[in-house]
């Protein structure tokens, strides 16, 4: 596959799969009281903006948008209801946004480091932006705690 194409569709898969995780986790904190809310649902904007740009450079590419798959965004789903079902806290779930986040940066930064020379420099911008995006999200969520 082509290098461009696989940066890319990781880009799209992370950002879409972020969106959808914290769109679960803000429904399962739809009646709770808790000011992160606020937070969850401006981050939700977030990776959508990038979910839409990735999707805007693939469709150049003549390529379908592919997210994560059926089976990990239920595995997600479950973890967060469980997770919250322990302990809804705005501490506990910043802790579980900065776990998310940390992972997701860890694996942008290694994505980024293995294509930067390969890849169309558009794409690794993107790339570069959203994992700028998640230090960001790291930072806002630590406030919670």
């Amino acid at each position: 596959m082509d290098e461009n194409l696989e940066l890319l569709e990781y880009i799209y898969a992370t950002a879409d799969m972020g969106a959808k995780s914290l769109t679960d986790l803000l429904n399962d904190l739809k009646e709770k009281d808790g000011k992160i809310k606020e937070l969850v649902s401006e981050q939700i904007k977030g990776y959508e903006k990038f979910v839409k740009k990735s999707e805007k450079l693939l469709k150049k590419y003549d390529t379908e948008p592919k997210g994560k798959g059926m089976m990990a965004e239920m595995m997600s789903k479950m973890g967060i209801s469980k997770e919250v079902k322990k302990d809804n806290s705005d501490e506990a779930i910043a802790d579980m946004l900065i776990q998310g986040f940390t992972m997701g940066n860890l694996d942008m930064e290694k994505k980024i480091e293995y294509y930067e020379k390969h890849v169309d420099k558009k794409i690794t911008d993107l790339a570069r932006d959203l994992l700028e995006f998640g230090r960001e999200a790291l930072v806002e969520a630590k406030k919670y705690l």
